[in-house]
């Protein structure tokens, strides 16, 4: 529960403007083992202010302990969290202020009204009382909950209960947000109305968002990381990753076929192959000029296209191929694959 969680230790509210590193949180080689068993390992990455990462991966994949460890919850069997300046497990109290945290189940006192419970968290940070209305009053607004604060928490719906588990980790004003599946059980209005409060929120924080849902990622990320049986598959900035989904070959079918040769001399072919007699396999340096130049060079020479199949490739496809289950000796390839995605 929330009153004896060390995840909420009493201590005063961390000032942003005293950090003298932008990065927020560095993890190093996180290993964590149950018994024999391997949930997470070697896992490293590194969030910056402004930044808001989508952390991917099928249940059971690690996501949630690796949560676990990096809010100090739980012990890595070995590795290193830094949060800010802080080492977690050498200065956890430090470190700890600088982070708000939403798990997937949220630690809500159901018989307290929203005020109420805003309050007792306050406290629980360490807020002075002077300081504690304000910060009660800018969490309710920016949560969106003020026409609700009075009323008790147990009488409110699932998408206002998740605005006050938000609201929460938030009360401290922490640099650093970690939201645990924050839309699952939510209708689809309560998950357009959480993305666009995280969308908010990378304003002034910086956002770790684990979920097993693609489109949130797309819709509110930055950047992007995939877990697969406790490895991580894929780290990218969610820009390039894009450029690089929108990179596949397009196929192209002519009416008047040119010359395999004088496709692959098109200034913004990067590669053109030939598949059937009148069809074509390309891939351009930049697709969205490379189309308009091949459909003008069509258009003068007289090829005529009778198709243009644009690239299929998705997040959900590079998903599905990253977290399949490998066959014996496949493992490479997988990695092969997603490092090719993001260079």
């Amino acid at each position: 529960m929330l009153a004896t969680s060390p995840c909420f230790p009493r201590c005063a509210p961390h000032n942003l403007t005293n950090m003298s590193s932008p990065t927020l949180i560095d993890v190093n080689h996180l290993y964590r083992n149950f018994n024999s068993a391997a949930a997470v390992i070697d896992v490293s990455f590194s969030l910056h202010s402004g930044e808001i990462l989508g952390f991917l991966g099928p249940n059971g994949a690690g996501k949630s302990t690796t949560l676990r460890m990096i809010t100090g919850n739980l012990a890595p069997t070995s590795g290193q969290v830094m949060i800010g300046p802080y080492d977690l497990q050498l200065e956890p109290i430090s470190a700890r202020r600088m982070i708000g945290y939403l798990p997937d189940s949220p630690p809500l006192y159901r018989d307290c009204s929203v005020k109420e419970f805003l309050r007792f968290c306050g406290q629980l940070h360490g807020i002075s009382a002077r300081q504690l209305p304000g910060a009660i009053n800018r969490a309710v607004e920016r949560c969106g909950l003020d026409e609700v604060r009075d009323k008790l928490i147990n009488h409110l719906s699932k998408g206002f209960q998740q605005r006050v588990g938000i609201a929460q980790a938030i009360i401290h004003e922490p640099p650093l947000v970690i939201l645990d599946e924050p839309t699952v059980g939510l209708d689809p209005r309560q998950i357009d109305e959480i993305r666009t409060l995280i969308r908010e929120l990378g304003r002034d924080h910086s956002v770790i968002l684990s979920t097993h849902i693609l489109s949130e990622v797309q819709a509110v990320c930055s950047h992007v990381q995939i877990i697969n049986r406790g490895q991580l598959v894929l780290k990218s900035q969610l820009t390039e990753l894009n450029h690089n989904l929108l990179d596949a070959t397009h196929e192209i079918t002519f009416r008047t076929p040119p010359p395999l040769e004088t496709l692959n001399q098109l200034r913004l072919v990067k590669q053109a192959s030939q598949n059937n007699k009148n069809g074509f396999v390309l891939q351009f340096h930049d697709p969205v000029r490379g189309i308009n130049e091949l459909l003008q060079q069509s258009l003068n020479r007289g090829w005529g296209i009778d198709q243009l199949t644009p690239p299929q490739a998705s997040l959900e496809q590079l998903f599905m191929q990253l977290t399949e289950e490998p066959e014996i000796g496949d493992a490479d390839h997988v990695l092969e694959a997603s490092q090719e995605l993001t260079r």
